[in-house]
């Protein structure tokens, strides 16, 4: 079935606001055998008038996204009735709903929050439980006068538009859609260049007939997507999980921290960091995953060396002989978040962000990373020499990814 993704809005345009519907709709469709063949971003007003005009003698499902809320510039439930001839009726129900979600909050009602209850008329309401505007689904030819695909209207707002997506969405389409007859296959993998990862599996995978190979890849990590046959999806998994190993460290399309809360929780253990390149990068990302409170105790973020000292009791000397920036801080420092928040684990970082600060011997980029265990001190030296947003995020990945050889290990 042909799919299209309509996002509405002036901001995303403007580049106030990023897209953050296609890779999230697409991955999500994707299981039903569904695949987008366009997506469309359009201004507020009457380009989504003739956008939809245009998409619906095409396309057979159209999901469209923003527009839903009280203010004047949110027309597009107006009108996706207008073009469908139907008459926007008042959901008592959902009045009453959206009257007791700001009593809750005491927000004052203004008549304009009433607008999000006009339903046009025969539309299936999605209920939406992070926030006020409901969703719709008009199924296709709901007026059999005119022509129109299956229709789902959607809210703007990430956090709303996700879980109605999966709780609401998602079982409507299984009742169109048929069953797929490929699969998808995505490989999450750190610690290699996607060059590297190409040289290794590219050939050999797309020797398998009828499969499609892609890579996507961001800061020491590299995403490869196999589609194909279930029976060509066997074939490619032998050959990745053979060339590629232990640099896999998911195919459940989770990042890192999410799969090292998972470890550690499993495992009965916890994690100290003490940062000092990375700001509290590592301490954000676990603290972003849900059930971090069961397995991170504490993340010290240790900027200037009195900081080191003074918190992680690292030896002035050590400072003073062999610098910040050197293999013994990161161990004293680890061991020291260690021995302070009574962690199973405790990682560390300390390097040369720059784009000023470095030597001949310690160019911009260059890192040390600790990992403090039970039985042993681990540190290795890295060298990413980037803008300093993406020298956090491969640090980041490059002590997550320690701490995952040694938990599986």
């Amino acid at each position: 079935m042909r799919a299209v993704l309509l996002n509405t809005g002036t901001e995303l345009l403007l580049g106030d606001v990023p897209d953050a519907h296609l890779s999230f709709i697409a991955r999500e469709i994707f299981a039903l055998g569904l695949r987008f063949e366009e997506q469309r971003t359009v201004p507020d007003g009457e380009a989504i008038r003739d956008a939809l005009k245009e998409l619906f003698s095409r396309a057979e499902i159209v999901f469209v996204t923003g527009g839903l809320g009280p203010t004047s510039d949110d027309i597009t439930r107006d009108i996706v009735a207008g073009l469908l001839g139907l008459e926007l009726v008042e959901d008592v129900g959902l009045l009453e709903s959206l009257k007791q979600r700001l009593a809750v909050r005491k927000i004052k009602w203004v008549p304009s929050i009433g607008r999000q209850a006009q339903v046009p008329d025969g539309a299936q309401v999605l209920a939406n439980e992070n926030g006020s505007a409901p969703g719709l689904y008009l199924k296709a030819n709901i007026n059999p006068k005119i022509s129109s695909p299956h229709l789902f209207v959607l809210p703007g707002p990430p956090r709303e538009l996700r879980p109605m997506f999966k709780e609401s969405v998602l079982p409507l389409l299984r009742s169109i859609v048929k069953v797929p007859t490929i699969e998808r296959r995505l490989y999450k993998i750190t610690g290699i260049g996607e060059s590297n990862v190409e040289e290794l599996i590219g050939a050999k995978v797309l020797a398998i007939p009828g499969i499609e190979l892609g890579y996507c890849a961001r800061p020491s990590e590299v995403d490869v997507r196999v589609v194909g046959s279930p029976e060509a999806i066997r074939s490619a998994d032998a050959i990745v999980q053979a060339e590629l190993g232990p640099r896999i460290f998911s195919v459940n399309d989770e990042n890192l921290e999410e799969l090292l809360v998972k470890l550690l929780v499993k495992r009965k253990e916890t994690l100290a960091i003490a940062e000092s390149c990375t700001g509290g990068l590592l301490a954000n990302r676990i603290t972003n995953v849900p059930g971090a409170s069961n397995v991170f105790i504490a993340g010290y973020i240790t900027y200037a060396n009195e900081a080191k000292i003074d918190i992680l009791s690292v030896d002035p000397q050590l400072i003073k002989k062999h610098g910040a920036v050197s293999e013994p801080v990161a161990r004293a420092m680890a061991e020291g978040a260690r021995t302070r928040a009574k962690s199973t684990y405790a990682l560390s970082t300390t390097g040369i962000a720059g784009p000023e600060g470095g030597t001949a011997e310690k160019p911009v980029g260059t890192v040390y990373v600790g990992l403090a265990t039970p039985k042993e001190t681990v540190i290795k030296k890295f060298f990413f020499p980037n803008d300093r947003e993406t020298f956090k995020q491969q640090t980041a990945q490059a002590a997550f990814d320690m701490l995952r050889r040694k938990l599986i290990s």
